[in-house]
């Protein structure tokens, strides 16, 4: 008979090899973290296909129940529902750990998590950066968020907190993952983003055949630049030649960029209350431009300029830019 610990090392090493998950770190926290405990009592409902047949255009999920409660019917590749009624699950270990491997976490890093649900993927988190290192997750519904707060209530460095992350998130994070489908990144997410640092944001527009609670688009990584103070810069509390960030006494340049990227394809569950309904039409637009344009996404651009060729998904606060 296996054991569930027994069981996890295996879960955990098969996604590895599968996705090609490349931290080693990140490994170990799916090892070492109990998803069922992450769950409602089971038996549960899971997705019968990928999340990728959401994207061929069917108008509801395929799900399934398992045969019973049993741990071990859990760790597999597969997407585990929070929420049925509403298509809210807690998403393919496959899918989410390749977004947080790209995160590129390392111990003592400070991590934003948009979307917690029942806190498995904070967990996650939490055991890559350690306990010198800050999460803080943000879940908008407050019985979830009530639930991931007992669930994490063991790991003294995650925060949990009910909320939609758009207003005094604090800061800096080294680390940002968005999970849930948003029409846009928010101010407050790229100002609170450290130099180096990483967001992964699912770009979504809404899809009415579905319902309102699912949309599809793109995910796509930004990547705040490095910036250094020149040697003559006089920042109080900063010497020259060195790194800055926000939130430590300076205010980033004026000049300060965001490079970015597109991932993957994505259905996702929709954010709640932060999306915009003309950057949402905007999203669609954009979307059936096709791959050729919107894999030659290169940066993100926050300066004032009118639309033009080189825009992939112009918006008022911000453009994702081919050139």
């Amino acid at each position: 008979m296996i054991g569930l610990d027994e069981r996890r090392r295996f879960f955990a090493e098969e996604l590895e090899a599968v996705v090609k998950l490349r931290s080693a770190a990140l490994v170990d926290a799916f090892a070492a973290v109990p998803r069922e405990q992450f769950l409602r009592p089971g038996p549960w409902i899971v997705l019968s296909d990928s999340p990728d047949s959401f994207m061929m255009g069917t108008a509801s999920v395929r799900t399934r129940a398992t045969p019973d409660a049993d741990p071990a019917r859990v760790y597999h590749n597969i997407a585990v529902a929070i929420d049925p009624d509403r298509q809210l699950f807690n998403g393919q270990p496959g899918t989410l750990g390749v977004w947080i491997d790209m995160l590129d976490l390392a111990k003592g890093a400070r991590v934003l998590h948009v979307g917690a649900g029942l806190g498995y993927y904070s967990a996650v988190i939490a055991e890559c950066v350690g306990p010198t290192g800050r999460v803080v997750a943000y879940e908008v519904d407050e019985e979830l968020a009530g639930e991931a707060w007992h669930n994490l209530a063991s790991r003294s460095w995650v925060d949990v907190r009910h909320g939609d992350a758009s207003q005094s998130i604090g800061g800096p994070f080294d680390a940002i993952l968005v999970n849930a489908g948003v029409t846009h990144p928010l101010d407050a997410w790229l100002d609170a983003l450290a130099s180096g640092g990483r967001m992964m944001l699912p770009l979504t527009a809404t899809m009415p055949a579905m319902g309102s609670t699912l949309g599809k688009g793109l995910v796509v990584l930004v990547t705040r630049e490095r910036v250094r103070l020149k040697p003559d810069t006089t920042d109080e509390g900063v010497s020259g030649d060195e790194d800055v960030t926000p939130g430590e006494g300076v205010t980033m340049p004026a000049d300060a960029g965001f490079s970015a990227r597109v991932v993957t394809v994505v259905a996702v569950y929709s954010a709640v209350a932060i999306r915009d309904p003309e950057m949402n039409d905007r999203v669609g637009n954009a979307l059936m431009g096709g791959p050729q344009k919107w894999q030659a996404v290169k940066r993100l651009r926050r300066d004032a300029h009118e639309p033009s060729d080189g825009c992939w998904l112009h918006g008022p606060a911000c453009c994702f830019s081919t050139t």
